[in-house]
């Protein structure tokens, strides 16, 4: 099972990115996020998703975790392949996409070619249901893990960005003390998430 594949970008073009690697070309999947932060020529290290067929083998690369990890919960949904997953998250960011399941916004699915307001609710329904246990199972303290907080702290957007979050993998522990650090008040729940993941890639 591949990890992540560190090699230098050779040729780019919609949708797939080669990297040499030793040698040998590895041709990987990408959405237009992770596109956009590569430069032909440069060293990267994308982290790798595998879908293994009786007829395919098809590598899928992200620019960080976040996204690799929302594109491994999309193919899960029902009816969800991964050109589908891939043409979601070309449309939103990790961030945005978790604002929008935890907010139940079908509109931030459907922008994206192939999904419709069906498959759309498809996706908030599973994946709502599985954000929840994962909150069950790790981080269902996150409001006690802020008690300590500033008095600013708090409010929907903060709600919302602590669930979105959670839904990219990240621990109340590692959350609190950059929150303590966010004049949260004046912004939205997007805006918390970006700016708590700058701190975390530090």
């Amino acid at each position: 099972m591949l990890y992540h594949i560190d090699g230098k970008v050779t040729e780019m073009e919609p949708g797939l990115a080669v990297l040499d690697c030793g040698g040998i070309g590895f041709a990987l999947n990408v959405t237009a996020n992770t596109l956009a932060g590569l430069r032909l020529g440069e060293r990267v290290k994308l982290f790798v998703s595998e879908s293994i067929g009786e007829t395919n083998f098809d590598l899928f690369g992200f620019l960080d975790k976040s996204e690799r990890r929302f594109f491994e919960m999309l193919i899960s949904v029902s009816g969800i392949g991964p050109k589908a997953a891939m043409s979601i998250l070309s449309h939103n960011t990790p961030e945005g996409l978790a604002l929008a399941v935890i907010s139940g916004n079908e509109k931030a699915l459907t922008v994206a070619p192939g999904i419709g307001k069906k498959i759309a609710q498809r996706v908030i329904l599973e994946l709502k249901d599985k954000v929840g246990k994962e909150m069950e199972s790790g981080t269902a303290d996150i409001p006690a893990a802020f008690a300590a907080a500033p008095a600013q702290v708090g409010g929907a957007s903060v709600n919302d960005a602590l669930a979105g979050l959670t839904v990219l993998g990240y621990s109340s522990a590692e959350i609190a003390p950059i929150l303590k650090q966010l004049d949260t008040q004046s912004m939205t729940a997007e805006q918390i998430i970006r700016s708590v993941l700058k701190q975390m890639v530090k």
